[in-house]
């Protein structure tokens, strides 16, 4: 191991737990879902035909994490680009020679199917698919943020092909070692856009009048670009930087700056109180 190295690797680790907080409860609910489903079909198996079983096949996607399920399985949260985020369950995926063993891995680009139409489908295949750089040290804490951020935001069964785009390039230029923080910039706003809880600004949200770059706005987490005020507590930027954002132009340093606590503060709000928790790895460790 290189001198300086062991800090990462356990902040690596921090950033995988982070993503698994929620595993247990999760698992919990889950195993409740299944109890509740097993029990209603008892009850209503004689009056109610079969229904036709729902599959989907060769369909692109990323793990973004898993938890054990039972002694030999893995709940795994899948990104599919014509899906959204589905739950599956991979059976048997922690067995020695399983075939998804080694490839249920995150930042991989995969081929997937599944069947069923409950909550939590079952994962019939995966198969790599390659293509991407695998990430490495700093892009490796960035590629979980990106996967925290779509976890907790982006509700399970609603596609985002467009999001699903931006996540594939937004894993190749960390991978090509482009500036993190341009980087992490891009796609939190790409996902509050695809999400619909934000919109063009690049323009006053009440009248809908062109931003001018050298007045100073506030972003309304509800309502859009506004002029600032003295009284505002929320991050005042130049007009300038959300020109810039808009653009997806990064370049100047105050767009940099100013940027990152006006992310930082949309993303807080529509948390709702929700923790990031590799975010403040990412904090402490680069100041993202």
């Amino acid at each position: 191991m290189k001198p300086g190295c062991a800090p990462m690797v356990t902040s690596e680790t921090r950033a995988m737990n982070a993503l698994a907080v929620t595993s247990s409860e999760e698992a919990s609910v889950s195993s409740t879902q299944s109890r509740v489903t097993k029990s209603t079909t008892r009850t209503s198996s004689k009056i109610k035909p079969v229904e036709r079983e729902h599959r989907v096949t060769n369909q692109p996607a990323f793990v973004l994490h898993s938890y054990p399920y039972k002694e030999t399985s893995l709940i795994v949260e899948v990104f599919a680009r014509d899906y959204g985020r589905v739950p599956l369950m991979a059976k048997g995926a922690k067995r020695p020679h399983s075939q998804l063993r080694g490839v249920l891995q995150t930042f991989q680009p995969l081929q997937v199917a599944w069947t069923g139409k409950s909550e939590v489908r079952t994962m019939v295949s995966a198969e790599w698919v390659g293509g991407l750089r695998p990430l490495e040290r700093s892009a490796l804490l960035c590629g979980f943020y990106l996967n925290e951020l779509l976890v907790k935001l982006l509700a399970r069964d609603d596609p985002h092909a467009a999001l699903f785009d931006h996540y594939v390039a937004a894993l190749n230029q960390l991978a090509h070692d482009e500036p993190p923080a341009i980087v992490l910039r891009k796609f939190e706003l790409g996902l509050l856009k695809e999400t619909g809880v934000a919109g063009n600004i690049s323009a006053v949200a009440a009248t809908g009048q062109p931003v001018l770059a050298e007045q100073l706005y506030v972003i309304d987490p509800e309502r859009g670009p506004r002029e600032a005020t003295v009284s505002d507590t929320m991050p005042v930027v130049n007009g300038k930087t959300l020109l810039d954002m808009e653009a997806g132009d990064y370049t100047d340093t105050t767009t940099q700056q100013q940027s990152k606590f006006l992310m930082r503060h949309l993303l807080s709000h529509h948390l709702n109180g929700l923790t990031l928790n590799t975010r403040q790895i990412l904090i402490d460790l680069m100041q993202l």
